[in-house]
């Protein structure tokens, strides 16, 4: 059977009210240049990704070199990072907290 049709009608057959739409937040405007250096970073890191992996997979002798620690630093053992969006999370609630 064909999945059915929602029907809205209106309250006492009057029109919804018009609400003047809320300012939204200004559209972040970027320049030209920072336009160019967006794309420019963007194909050079592209770049340095084939590269890399070329020399994975033995196309290339030369490139770029990923650097992996041959001896892990003692001071770091205990290192947890940072689960930023968590943080975020966490400091946006305590000032809503502290707001209210």
């Amino acid at each position: 059977s064909p999945a059915q049709k929602l029907v809205f009608n209106r309250v006492n057959g009057k029109r919804p009210q018009v609400l003047p739409q809320q300012v939204s937040a200004p559209e972040e405007c970027y320049t030209l240049a920072h336009e160019e250096n967006v794309r420019f970073v963007y194909e050079a890191w592209q770049q340095v990704e084939q590269q890399l992996d070329g020399s994975r997979s033995g196309e290339s002798a030369c490139g770029p070199v990923q650097y992996v620690e041959k001896t892990p630093n003692p001071g770091l053992k205990n290192f947890v990072p940072i689960d930023l969006e968590e943080w975020w999370a966490q400091q946006f609630l305590a000032k809503i907290e502290n707001c209210s």
